[in-house]
């Protein structure tokens, strides 16, 4: 999930692998796949980068328990 932050200034956050479709008006407009939308004030960039981040981190993460000692 990745943080986000409204047009008001409440933060929340997103499961960002339900997310249809950003578009870009002056704000961020995030449509989500049952057509329920946010519009939040991080650009389409800034989102995308946070869900790299987050997906990059889960990945290590995983990584990280699935190694095995075979000592």
């Amino acid at each position: 999930m990745i943080q986000l932050t409204k047009r008001n200034g409440e933060r929340f956050l997103l499961n960002h692998s339900q997310i249809e479709s950003i578009e870009m008006i002056p704000e961020s407009k995030i449509v989500m796949m049952n057509r329920d939308y946010f519009i939040v004030k991080e650009s389409p960039e800034q989102i995308i980068k946070r869900i790299a981040d987050y997906t990059a981190k889960v990945q290590d993460v995983h990584r990280a328990l699935v190694i095995e000692d075979r000592r």
